[in-house]
């Protein structure tokens, strides 16, 4: 114990940072159990799109929107979900909802705001649109959306 003590106070520093990772990584794992929505890849965001008539939300700008997006995606912006501006998506409450960004990461908070605003099913789509990507999943372009 003496041993750890000595090495403890010898580099306060790198005992610091360690200390600071493994909290980082206790509320990483805590935020993740306790969030209002689950994490979909791919190929589960495409079955839930054929078999369970998924909603996808994108909320990307508007010109990354019309360079390339899922078909029928909704396009919504963080700043309408946070200000509760989601009639386009009020008869979907009860189907999956998909909320797709480009990396995964952005799309949690508007996640959690759909699913806090009594949305039932919201998962997001891990890697976003990347992964889409990497999966080789189709994409279109242009101004094309669903019909709202």
């Amino acid at each position: 114990m003496q041993e750890f003590m000595d090495f403890i106070s010898n580099n306060t520093m790198l005992s610091l940072v360690w200390v600071g990772l493994f909290v980082a990584l206790i509320a990483s794992i805590v935020k993740q159990k306790t969030a209002a929505y689950a994490t979909v890849d791919a190929q589960g965001a495409t079955m839930l799109i054929n078999r369970e008539e998924a909603v996808v939300v994108d909320i990307r700008s508007k010109d990354e929107y019309n360079k390339g997006h899922i078909v029928d995606a909704f396009h919504v912006l963080p700043s309408q979900i946070r200000d509760g501006n989601t009639a386009s998506l009020e008869n979907h409450k009860s189907a999956p909802i998909i909320v797709v960004c480009k990396t995964g990461q952005t799309a949690q908070e508007s996640a959690n705001l759909l699913a806090k605003g009594g949305f039932e099913r919201v998962y997001v789509l891990k890697d976003g649109l990347i992964g889409w990507n990497e999966a080789k999943m189709p994409l279109v372009s242009g101004k094309r959306a669903k019909k709202k």
